[in-house]
Formats: structure tokens, sequence, C-alpha cells
């Protein structure tokens, strides 16, 4: 075999070579690619993405979960989600706050969870088997869509999902400024009650002002006493 030919083989199995190695490099990343998955469940049908999604337990022991979302709708016209269900367990939902409905709008996205925003309860959760770190199955039904489903982890409200989990019970939140209760002047000064305008609650004040007028009251009987003496003296 002349140098020439050994040359051109030699050439064309480098450039064989380097593309099968460029191939397996791209197989690699892809199927890399395709097994990174983020923490939180997401989807994308039609024109609807749905991503972040989880359930958030009460850590307090209420029994009551909220399903988290953020939900994305790229087509040209609004849609509203009318339903969130897990297992057969359907959540309460709340529009956001001055909102009717839960709308999605073309071109823009709808959060499920979080102060002021949409919210959907699963108020027996505890019943309906969800537990911490499992992955159960949520459905999404959108009024154009349909139902989309997906998996989504199951957490407690903590760290990160602290302020999305479902609100504790009214029973232990703090009263609200305004609300203490005030009762009416009561008998015995008892603590707590407010008295009204030129009314004092020192202590001691209502029994000095008593010694006062029993004082005076004694004080005119003796000098009454001491006039009609000195009366019959007189006569």
């Amino acid at each position: 075999m002349s140098s020439s030919l050994r040359r051109g083989t030699l050439a064309a199995a480098t450039l064989a070579l380097a593309a099968v190695s460029l191939t397996a490099c791209g197989a690699g990343n892809d199927a890399q690619t395709l097994r990174i998955r983020p923490d939180n469940a997401a989807t994308h049908v039609g024109d609807i993405k749905i991503q972040n999604v989880n359930i958030v337990t009460d850590p307090h022991g209420s029994g009551e979960a909220t399903v988290t979302a953020r939900i994305f709708n790229e087509g040209s016209k609004d849609q509203v989600l009318k339903g969130v269900t897990s297992k057969g367990a359907r959540a309460e939902l709340s529009p956001a706050k001055g909102e009717k409905k839960l709308v999605v709008p073309a071109g823009g996205s709808l959060e499920l969870g979080g102060k002021d925003e949409a919210s959907a309860l699963l108020a027996d959760a505890e019943k309906a088997g969800v537990r911490n770190g499992d992955a159960r199955a949520v459905t999404f039904d959108l009024s154009r869509t349909g139902d989309i489903k997906l998996k989504a982890t199951v957490v407690p409200a903590k760290g990160a999902y602290k302020t999305v989990g479902p609100s504790s019970s009214p029973s232990s939140q703090p009263p609200k400024p305004g609300t203490e209760q005030s009762g009416e002047p009561g008998e015995n000064g008892k603590p707590g009650q407010s008295t009204k305008p030129g009314q004092s609650t020192k202590p001691g004040q209502e029994g000095d002002a008593s010694s006062a007028d029993n004082a005076g009251e004694q004080g005119e009987s003796a000098s009454t006493g001491q006039d009609a003496q000195e009366g019959g003296a007189g006569h």
C-alpha cells in the first residue's frame, strides 16, 4: 500500500472516529437531560404549562394540605381553573384577593398558594391518605384544555414551603388588633374591665372617698351637738 493511500485511510478512520465520538456525546447529553427532573413536578399540555407543583401539609396536625403550582397560559384566550383533585379528594378552590374566579389569563399565569394568592385546599388530606414524602397524582381541570395530570411530592409546610402551606386553625391565630374584649364597669374593679370617663381605677381611691364622707358626717354631728349644748346653757 502506498504512503498516500495509507494517509487517506488514516484520515478517513480519524473522521469516522470523531463522528462516532460526537454522536455518543450528543446521545449522552440528551440522555442526561432527559433524566434531569426539577424538585417540583411540572408538565406542558397544549397552551398550558404547569410548574412547581407540590402538596403541602400542615405540620401542626390539622389534617389539611394545599396544592401549590404556577399555571402558565401560552394561548390567546383566557382559561379558568375549574378544579383540582388528588386520588378522589377534591380541593376547595378560592380565588386570589380581589378576584372572583381562578382565571389563567392569556399570555399570563395563575399562582396557587401564598399570601393573597389563589388557593386549593384539601381539607381532609389526612383522611385521604396524604403522607409526607409520597408522590401523589394531581389533576388540574382547565376550562379549555381539560384535565392535566401529573404526580406531585407531598412536603410539610416548613422552610421554603412555610408560606404556601394551609393556614392554622382560627383558634390558634393571635387576636387581631382592636378585637380585645372590653367589659362595662363592674364590681370590685375586676381587671380587664373598662371604666367610664372620670372614674378612677387606682386602688384605694374609693375607700378614701368613703372614709372622707364618713368623717365629714361625724364632724357635722359633733358640731350640731355642741351648738345644742351651748344653747341649753344660755337658757
